[in-house]
């Protein structure tokens, strides 16, 4: 239990560094440079492992299709940016999710899993925008393979506490749960 309570604490300070993940755009374009844009942020990073914990407090075959439908939506974000196609408040949308994905878990919200994929789908559009708006005339296709690849990372990350603190240790998946909320909103209001 001591062991798996370190290991949680980790995972959750090494998460809460301030958001970094907004690079200068013109350094994107690799397949590097995509999979660690995910991994330098906190919004990202406690978004991205807020859905993999939720995905395994519903259980079942969310554990597959919530994060599927997370990086589906994102990378239909992350095209929609590269078209140019514009989406109205990206930033705080992406900060409301953190928040919401964070009170999601730590209410251990069960809903249907069409339903919970739809949400994620949602906040996930607005995580894809923004990695495209971001990336400007750099090269797409290997950035965007870096940060899926990254962020079905960080959601296997998610599955795998939610798992580890799921049956006795249910309050530990919900406490994660909490401090994603509360990182949420110290991003957006402190």
């Amino acid at each position: 239990m001591l062991k798996r309570l370190s290991v949680t604490t980790a995972v959750v300070a090494a998460t809460a560094a301030p958001a970094f993940a907004h690079l200068d755009p013109t350094e994107h374009g690799s397949f590097l440079a995509g999979i660690s844009h995910p991994l330098s942020g906190a919004d990202h990073m406690l978004a991205m492992i807020a859905v993999g914990l939720w995905a395994a407090q519903l259980g079942g075959r969310a554990r597959w299709t919530v994060p599927a439908a997370f990086v589906s939506l994102m990378t239909l974000g992350f095209v929609l940016a590269m078209a140019g196609a514009p989406l109205p408040v990206v930033e705080p949308a992406i900060l409301a999710s953190v928040i919401g994905l964070g009170l999601l878990v730590a209410l251990a919200v069960h809903v249907p899993a069409a339903i919970s994929a739809a949400l994620v789908g949602f906040f996930a559009l607005f995580h894809g925008h923004a990695h495209g708006g971001e990336l400007g005339a750099a090269t797409a296709f290997p950035f965007g393979l870096g940060f899926i690849l990254a962020t079905a990372f960080l959601h296997a990350v998610g599955i795998g506490l939610g798992m580890i603190a799921g049956g006795r240790h249910r309050t530990i998946a919900r406490l994660l749960g909490m401090l994603t909320a509360a990182g949420g909103a110290w991003l957006a209001f402190g």
